[in-house]
């Protein structure tokens, strides 16, 4: 889908069959379009799939195709895209040139430009808005959401007009780069900018309904959000100052502990770095409520800490566990596993002949490590940072759960949402808040980095050896990694016992009568019966999160790759638009979904599809944050090389940079997998009977008291998901930079293991 076009340059053979592959490219979207207001259901029918529809397409009925739909039903504004087609299949047979990228450019704009604004202005009972209807008179024609055809026809318009794009000169004429940021630039706005946007809108209408800056105002500057005199020693803190000071904490002790494991899984003993991983990863991969449970468990006032200390020094129980300490200990427990994966891949690929040149220029290892190793981390510290802060700020399960009295905004929002009165408007202002403060966090990221250099991986063979920590460093890893991992172990061994035991805290007695109730399978009349109440909803988990996790990882890493290898106008916006839906709560990102995507042109709700899209655009920032790390490191001149051997953009994408990548590939499926298994927050309000997800039936059955039914399901999905990871590690596969395998040793030093 790749080709460069110079007009008056010289033809070679390479070129000449570039631009025929890149025609073949132009002509084939241009009969996809068509084929899609023909051979498709245009609109999507209701309790239908859309191969249902197919016998429709050439009838009167919902089911019929774009062509009858405008043709015979009196829907004239579908002409609009046709219109558009046919001038793209004009310009499809013209030369290679800005000629033909006119024709494209406007007939891709004018269709998908038209069919947006009927789209969002003709709704399910006439005009979408009032003064449409009061300007025009009522409408006596309608539409529906849109359907297969409509989708794909709206696809083709928008790459033609990249194309079109391209072919005038922008994006150095690369037509899969023009593809790739228009097309990742209009997803993002439909299921981010735009759901965001209109959820964020609440905070400017008053009660009446009526657009006033002054009810924004009046939301926003609240004692309850920025307290009184808290930054000159008032008595208390507004709920903005909880949140950022939290934020900066969390974020600070997520990347200190990530970087301490990542150190001691690539550069520490070999014995033991299955175990650290996979312990290092546990956090995520368990429902948060789980995590808040086996530490009240621990450190509640009837916890088990609080019961050592009064039976042995005669200390009173106290909640001290509940508010900022348990807030901080639960997020740091949470979000270090992310950071550990964004960092892991980052200290993999440093060279190692850079720390030999400052060895063999008589700096020892202790000066090596700080003047060497220590920045050449940099990219990846700010992308963990970043992650951390934004998650942070975003998560309000575990403050709900051991927040006690502490407030933060995302626990506000979500009493101001699902609470005696529905208040979007104040849950909007406080959404304002949180996107500001992940904007100037992020502003503050690309401030430090700014185009500093961190190319570590290169073209060049280098086969050193990966430098042994400082025996400082590695004693102080030790010291505080080991005794976190530890942490971690005990409290996943609370958890787990839970599902084990007949009644927490009253009647310790083994069994698996839980297990059974959830997840029973018996002989029937007709063979094998899933007869477990907890199938349905893991079955669907499953193939969402199975459909989601592959589709946002390729996202984030193609944003990553655009962001990281391409200039354009617009590239800030473009990157604060990928981490957008981070700084939302997700409990506000999945009440946006359904105020957007209820009415025409999207109408997604109740269906499987909005969960997948949940969870895309949720997940994202991740992927986009662990490739931009990575892509940090490799050297330019591997994909310069790729293209001057006269592979394609694409060729190059797939074959030269992607292999170099696969700890930021692992990081992105690992973490949209799990996380699309476990999220509660952004999809509360979209599961329906028919898509129950397995966080949903664990709160259910938590909120019916049945503690361990709940945490033996927790059980099953810590063992599914830890196959799961091992599964994307082993078909991903390690990164091969062609090192060799083990360092040296000093005298009374580990065996150190290499980045190989």
């Amino acid at each position: 889908m790749e080709a460069r076009f110079n007009e008056g340059a010289p033809v070679n053979p390479a070129s000449l069959a570039a631009a025929r592959r890149s025609q073949r490219w132009i002509r084939a979207w241009v009969v996809l379009g068509l084929a899609a207001y023909v051979l498709l259901p245009w609109y999507a029918i209701q309790d239908a799939t859309w191969y249902e529809a197919v016998p429709q397409v050439f009838g009167r009925a919902e089911g019929a195709n774009g062509l009858m739909q405008a043709a015979t039903q009196g829907r004239g504004w579908l002409f609009i895209g046709l219109a558009g087609l046919l001038l793209c299949a004009v310009g499809a047979w013209l030369p290679a040139g800005k000629a033909q990228g006119r024709w494209l450019l406007a007939g891709g704009a004018a269709g998908a430009i038209g069919l947006a604004v009927a789209g969002f202005t003709i709704g399910a009972k006439g005009w979408s808005f009032a003064a449409l209807n009061m300007q025009f008179g009522e409408l006596a024609v309608n539409q529906f959401g849109i359907g297969a055809g409509g989708f794909v026809a709206l696809t083709a318009l928008v790459l033609l007009a990249a194309f079109g794009m391209a072919r005038l000169g922008l994006f150095k004429g690369d037509l899969f780069v023009s593809a790739a940021v228009v097309g990742c630039g209009v997803l993002m706005a439909l299921f981010i900018a735009y759901p965001v946007s209109k959820a964020l809108a609440g905070a400017f209408f008053d009660e009446d309904g009526q657009w006033s800056i002054t009810a924004f105002v009046a939301r926003v500057f609240t004692e309850r959000i920025w307290g009184v005199g808290c930054l000159s020693g008032g008595v208390r803190c507004g709920v903005a100052w909880n949140t950022l000071v939290l934020a900066l904490l969390t974020a600070a002790g997520t990347t200190f502990l990530g970087t301490l494991m990542a150190l001691m899984a690539e550069r520490g003993s070999k014995r033991g770095q299955g175990a650290l991983r996979v312990l290092a990863l546990l956090p995520i991969i368990t429902p948060p409520f789980v995590v808040g449970l086996g530490l009240i468990l621990l450190f509640g006032r009837a916890g088990v800490v609080n019961q050592l200390l009064e039976g042995m020094f005669g200390i009173e129980p106290t909640r001290w566990f509940y508010g900022m300490p348990g807030v901080l200990v639960a997020q740091l427990f949470a979000f270090t596993p992310i950071a550990f994966m964004i960092m892991r891949g980052v200290v993999q690929g440093i060279a190692p002949s850079l720390e030999e040149a400052a060895q063999m220029l008589r700096a020892d290892r202790r000066r090596t490590f700080l003047t060497v190793t220590l920045p050449l981390l940099k990219p990846g510290l700010a992308n963990a940072f970043l992650v951390g802060f934004i998650e942070s700020i975003a998560d309000f399960g575990n403050p709900v759960v051991v927040g006690g009295q502490f407030s933060v905004l995302s626990t506000d929002i979500f009493f101001a949402i699902v609470g005696a009165q529905y208040d979007q408007g104040r849950a909007a202002s406080l959404a304002w808040v949180l996107t500001l403060f992940a904007l100037g966090v992020f502003a503050l990221q690309r401030g430090l980095l700014g185009k500093q250099n961190y190319t570590t991986v290169s073209g060049k063979g280098d086969a050193g050896i990966a430098m042994a920590l400082p025996d400082g460093v590695r004693r102080t890893i030790y010291c505080i990694a080991l005794p976190w991992i530890a942490f971690t172990a005990v409290v996943y061994l609370f958890a787990f016992a839970g599902g084990f035991v007949q009644t927490w805290g009253r009647d310790y007695t083994f069994t698996l009568n839980h297990f059974k109730n959830a997840f029973a399978l018996e002989w029937g009349q007709f063979g094998l019966v899933w007869a477990g109440t907890a199938w349905n909803s893991l079955i669907t988990t499953l193939k969402l999160a199975g459909i989601s996790a592959p589709i946002t990882a390729a996202l984030g890493l193609l944003i990553a790759w655009l962001l990281a290898r391409n200039e354009f106008k617009g590239q800030g916006l473009f990157e604060f638009g990928a981490l957008l839906a981070f700084a939302i709560p997700g409990t506000v990102l999945g009440v946006s979904y359904i105020l957007a995507f209820n009415v025409p042109p999207f109408e997604l709700t109740g269906t499987g599809l909005i969960i997948v899209l949940c969870f895309m655009f949720r997940n994202l920032p991740v992927g986009v944050r662990a490739g931009t790390a990575a892509f940090k490191q490799l050297d330019r001149s591997l994909d310069e090389a790729s293209l001057m051997l006269r592979a394609s953009t694409s060729q190059t994408l797939f074959k030269v940079v992607l292999p170099l990548l696969k700890p930021a590939l692992v990081a992105a499926l690992v973490y949209s997998f799990v996380r699309a298994m476990t999220t509660v927050s952004a999809v509360i309000f979209l599961v329906t009977a028919e898509n129950e997800l397995a966080t949903t039936y664990i709160i259910g059955r938590v909120g019916n008291g049945d503690y361990g039914i709940a945490l033996a399901y927790c059980t099953v999905l810590m063992v599914l998901m830890s196959l799961a990871i091992a599964l994307v590690q082993w078909v991903v596969g390690e990164r091969k930079l062609g090192r060799r395998g083990a360092a040296p040793q000093h005298q009374g030093h580990h065996k150190m293991e290499g980045l190989a």
